[in-house]
C-alpha cells in the first residue's frame, strides 16, 4: 500500500489530561499541544478543548485543517472502532457516544477512534518497545490496569470488541466484590491507596518527609523516588502489585503463547527497569510450558507520545486502505 502523502493527527484522550500531536508521513512528530480533558464541563467542553487542541498543533506545525490527511482519537473505556462510537468510558461519564462523527462534523477530517492503550500499545510496537512483534500485550499501570492485545501482527479486538481489558480480569475472585480484579490489586490508584493507609495506621515511611501530613495526592514519580531509594514500606506495597500483575501477566502468556510484554503508564514509566523486572520474574516462575519463560518484558519507550504515534498511524492505515 502507499505511503500517506499528508500529516495526521493523533489524540490520545485521558479522563485528565490530552496529548495531542501531528505526525508526518514519515512519522515524525511536527507539533505538539496539550490540554486538560475537564470531563466534569460535559460531552461539549471535552470536544470543543480536543478541537482547539488540533487546530493549534495544526498551527504551530504551519499548516491548515484541510492539509490534514485525517484524524486517529484514543479514548478511555470500551469503544467500537468500526463506529467509531465510545460505548462506555466510566472516568468521562460517557455512554454511546459517536465520537469520530462528531469530531468529523467539527474538523472536516476522516476520524478513527479507538481505545486508549491500544493506540499506545500499537504505537509502541511500530516505532517504540514493540520491535514489531507479531504476538504482543501491553499492561498500562495508570489509575487503573489497561491493556492492548496485538495477535499476527494486528491488533485483535474480539467478538464484543472487548479484547485487552486485562485490568477487569479477575485475579483474587474469594476476595469481596471491589477487591477481586487486577485493576483491584495493581492499579497506581491501588498502590498509593494502600500506603496511604499504612501510614495512617501508625507505619512509618520516608515518603512523608516529602509530604508531610497531605497525603491526597501522592504522584507516581514521588512514590518511585522512594521506592528507588529502598524504604520499606513503599518497597513492600509496590512489590506485592507487582507480584500479583505477574501472575496475570503469565496467564496471559500461557493462554496465548506471547513473545514479548511491554508495560508502561505513569507508575512504570517513574520506577523503570526495577518494576519491569521484578513483574517479569513473578511472570517467569509461573508459565506454561517451560518454552515460554524466554518470553520478553520491556518497558515503553514512548511514554507520552505512544498513544499520540499510535492513533495517528491506525487512522492512516485505515484511511489508506479505504475502511475510513
Amino acid at each position: 500500500m502507499p505511503t500517506p502523502t499528508k500529516p495526521f493527527v493523533g489524540v490520545d484522550l485521558g479522563g485528565t489530561n490530552m496529548q495531542i500531536g501531528v505526525i508526518s508521513p514519515d512519522l515524525k512528530l511536527l507539533a505538539p499541544a496539550k490540554r486538560k480533558t475537564k470531563a466534569d464541563e460535559g460531552l461539549e467542553g471535552v470536544l470543543g478543548r480536543v478541537v482547539s487542541g488540533v487546530q493549534e498543533a495544526c498551527q504551530t506545525a504551519g499548516l491548515r485543517l484541510s492539509d490534514i490527511g485525517g484524524l486517529g482519537i484514543g479514548a478511555p473505556g470500551a469503544i467500537d472502532p468500526y463506529r467509531g462510537m465510545v460505548l462506555e468510558a466510566v472516568n468521562l461519564r460517557w455512554k454511546n457516544v459517536p465520537l469520530a462523527e462528531l469530531l468529523e462534523k467539527r474538523l472536516k477530517v476522516p476520524t478513527i477512534v479507538d481505545n486508549d492503550v491500544n493506540v499506545a500499545v500499537y504505537g509502541e510496537n511500530a516505532l517504540g518497545a514493540g520491535n514489531q512483534c507479531a504476538n504482543l500485550l501491553g499492561v498500562w499501570i495508570g489509575t487503573g490496569i489497561g491493556g492492548g492485545l496485538i495477535l499476527d501482527g494486528k491488533l485483535f479486538y474480539g467478538h464484543f470488541l472487548s479484547a485487552g481489558e486485562i485490568g477487569h480480569t479477575i485475579l483474587l475472585p474469594n476476595n469481596p466484590k471491589g477487591n477481586r480484579s487486577v485493576e483491584h490489586n495493581c492499579s497506581r490508584t491501588t498502590v498509593v491507596d494502600r500506603i496511604v493507609r499504612l501510614i495512617r495506621s501508625g507505619q512509618k515511611s520516608s515518603l512523608t518527609d516529602d509530604v508531610g501530613d497531605d497525603l491526597d495526592n501522592i504522584k507516581s514519580k514521588t512514590v518511585a523516588k522512594h521506592y528507588l531509594a529502598g524504604d520499606k514500606l513503599i518497597k513492600e506495597v509496590v512489590d506485592h502489585a507487582a507480584d500479583l500483575l505477574g501472575v496475570t501477566v503469565a496467564n496471559a502468556v500461557t493462554l496465548l503463547s506471547l513473545e514479548r510484554v511491554i508495560l508502561g503508564g505513569g507508575l512504570t514509566e517513574a520506577i523503570g527497569k526495577p518494576l519491569v523486572d521484578r513483574v517479569h520474574k513473578a511472570a517467569k516462575d509461573l508459565v506454561f510450558p517451560e518454552a515460554c519463560r524466554k518470553f520478553e518484558m520491556v518497558a515503553s519507550k514512548l511514554e507520552d507520545n505512544a498513544g499520540v504515534f499510535g492513533a495517528a498511524m491506525l487512522a492512516m492505515e485505515r484511511v489508506r486502505e479505504g475502511t475510513k
